[in-house]
């Protein structure tokens, strides 16, 4: 493995001997036909024709390995539980195909030779562990509950994305492939904010039969308006397609404070009006999901981004607390912040919030019983304890125990710590510093909304899995490409 930059290439074929060229067509066209007459005969036109689009899509992405990540994350801010409309025993979902394009076609190049080495990053080592250990709980942890192909399906996802990191290192190169990634992230938090608030002012019969025409893809039917508490007499929560009003919440937190910096960019990704209507979205759409777990997680996102460098932040971040807790429509959502914010006063605190009491003290009980492997991913094995905890510590602690947890925590500290052993490469360089702080500030703000639910390690959840572990690997990849010289030139004035 080696670290060194080589120039970007987008094409598979480019690099190909003549001979293998046919070759390779031809054996993707016996596969290709192979599999059409099984589908055919079992599955029917439908399933075919999906097979067809599949195809296609594969193809696109065989030419070109940057559209397979922009995929993905359109897949994950537009379409996140959207399933092929054909039940082959398994049913994908778009991301499932999304990421084995990307991640096939990164393997695809180390096979075929176009690619001989592997660019990694510090992180990579205690990934590696964390990724072992995950499969070590999860074979161990199959005698505590049935093994079935959905299980096994979920698992493979969470490696996946987690494994992502891995791929997004190597795949960013250069700081134009990165920045191009970042640009369609932001693009892809505005354009869900834009349909979450869309359907947040609809009337809700007329929002719901739109996200009713979803469940040719897979989503669920029937009243899929979500409201505070699931009580109809109080506010509606912002979901757009993401079905989960907190899982909703969690993606525009990560969006939201990587689009931060660019407010105060020199050279900013978008112009100002551009960048100011992205964060405008956001931060409207993240209000309207009346999530307090991801609203504490942007304070804190901002926090880190005004301590560090932008210190105007403190001001402005005063300026619109202020303005939340006098604005008259806004009134709802600061009891309801508070409320929360009395955490431990069992009294006073609303229902979820004691209901997240109580998962935490079985969590940690389940967690004594079971300290240094967990009891894995099937089930728990103690009729009196469940798994599932609104915290994705105590959730890696039940499923992992202690060894998973140290591991995750060890690559995060693996991660800031590199980032501030060569933070002196990004002081002061127009192109990178916003940039790099503002993959820093999200992953942190993700840390922070990881104290307060668990969809950035849940199986439920892949997209906002998916989307976490992709900004890690992005972060690690600006942190090595800001540190090489041809990328740190340029300084501001």
């Amino acid at each position: 493995m080696s670290n060194r930059t080589v120039e970007t290439e987008s094409k598979l074929g480019d690099r190909l001997e003549a001979w293998q060229q046919p070759v390779l067509v031809a054996v993707l066209l016996a596969v290709f036909a192979i599999l059409g007459g099984l589908v055919l005969a079992f599955g029917g036109p439908l399933a075919a024709l999906a097979l067809v689009l599949a195809v296609v899509a594969g193809f696109i992405v065989l030419r070109d390995i940057n559209i397979g990540f922009w995929g993905i994350i359109g897949v994950i801010c537009l379409l996140p539980f959207a399933t092929i409309p054909v039940d082959i025993g398994l049913t994908p979902t778009f991301l499932d195909l999304a990421l084995a394009a990307f991640v096939g076609v990164w393997l695809l190049r180390l096979v075929t030779g176009r690619q001989r080495e592997i660019v990694t990053s510090p992180v990579t080592l205690p990934l590696l562990i964390f990724l072992i250990i995950a499969i070590f709980a999860f074979i161990f942890g199959l005698q505590n509950g049935p093994f079935t192909p959905t299980l096994a399906r979920k698992f493979a996802e969470l490696l996946l994305s987690i494994g992502l990191v891995i791929v997004i290192v190597d795949y960013c190169r250069s700081w134009e492939t990165l920045e191009i990634g970042i640009k369609i992230i932001l693009l892809g938090g505005a354009g869900a904010s834009l349909i979450a608030i869309g359907l947040w002012i609809m009337p809700d019969d007329m929002a719901n039969q739109l996200l009713n025409l979803l469940t040719r893809v897979g989503y669920p039917g029937g009243w899929v308006i979500r409201y505070i508490e699931e009580n109809p007499a109080l506010s509606e929560r912002a979901i757009g397609t993401s079905i989960d009003p907190n899982a909703f919440g969690g993606v525009l937190v990560l969006v939201g404070v990587l689009a931060v910096p660019q407010f105060f960019a020199v050279k900013p990704l978008f112009r100002r009006p551009v960048t100011l209507l992205i964060l405008g979205l956001i931060f409207v759409a993240l209000l309207l999901t009346f999530s307090r777990g991801a609203f504490l997680a942007l304070a804190a996102g901002v926090f880190f981004l005004a301590a560090v460098r932008y210190r105007k932040l403190f001001v402005y971040g005063l300026i619109v607390l202020v303005m939340i807790l006098v604005l008259p429509w806004t009134q709802e959502y600061v009891v309801r912040l508070v409320q929360g914010l009395n955490f431990f006063n069992f009294s006073q605190t609303d229902l979820a919030s004691q209901m997240r009491l109580g998962e935490f003290r079985d969590a940690w009980f389940l967690i004594q019983r079971y300290l240094l492997f967990g009891v894995g991913f099937a089930g728990s094995p103690d009729i009196d304890l469940y798994l599932g905890v609104a915290n994705v510590y105590l959730s890696i602690g039940q499923q992992m125990g202690l060894l998973g947890l140290v591991s995750f925590l060890a690559i995060f500290v693996t991660l800031f710590g590199d980032a501030w052993l060569k933070h002196r490469f990004f002081a002061g360089v127009a192109h990178l510093e916003p940039v790099w702080l503002g993959l820093l500030a999200a992953v942190l703000a993700g840390l922070v909304a990881g104290l307060f639910d668990h969809y950035l390690f849940n199986t439920e959840f892949h997209h906002t899995v998916t989307m976490f572990w992709m900004l890690v690997g992005l972060t690690a990849a600006a942190t090595r490409l800001g540190s090489l010289k041809d990328n740190s030139a340029e300084t501001t004035h």
